[in-house]
């Protein structure tokens, strides 16, 4: 009886007035049951395809879908300059998804994931920003830069933290 009586008392409390009023969120929370989405950011860099083994294990362990997004870069200069860059870009993206399927298929029956590769356009911080909105991302998994130049400017990771609008993971 005792036990009964403690779990009602821990879901229920009385308000000013003395009443008993029982609590219960039906409000969706994102994260709260774990990570359904895990977002990875892919540029055929060997610090994202590191980023991407990572988030794949996590998606793995989670039951999550592993949603890996190529943001194909729009190079103002070049395109004006009549340089096929959208033929280009959509070349890496081919790559990418290439290198990604082959080792999905390695890895059949042995470490299973659901994935979906997705390729945005635009700036690799908005196109991720714009991914992680339209997919519902609970989590983004990112390689840290490998530009230099990167320690003054600010990275891409650097944002998504700075965002702080998901958890963000920088995998070295």
């Amino acid at each position: 009886m005792h036990c009964r009586e403690g779990r009602a008392a821990a879901r229920a409390e009385r308000d000013s007035l003395g009443r008993v009023t029982e609590h219960a969120s039906t409000a969706f929370e994102r994260g709260t049951d774990g990570p359904k989405v895990i977002l990875a950011g892919v540029d055929g860099s060997e610090s994202s395809l590191r980023a991407a083994a990572y988030a794949a294990g996590l998606a793995r362990r989670q039951n999550a879908l592993l949603a890996l997004v190529y943001v194909q870069p729009v190079m103002a200069a070049g395109a004006s300059l009549g340089a096929p860059v959208a033929e280009a870009t959509g070349e890496i993206a081919e790559e990418i998804v290439a290198e990604i399927r082959a080792s999905a298929e390695r890895l059949k029956g042995i470490f299973e994931v659901r994935w979906q590769f997705h390729t945005f356009r635009g700036d690799p911080y908005a196109g991720l920003v714009s991914a992680a909105d339209e997919l519902k991302a609970d989590a983004v998994v990112v390689g840290a830069s490998e530009r230099a130049g990167h320690r003054l400017v600010g990275s891409v990771a650097v944002r998504l933290v700075k965002a702080g609008r998901w958890p963000v993971t920088v995998v070295p």
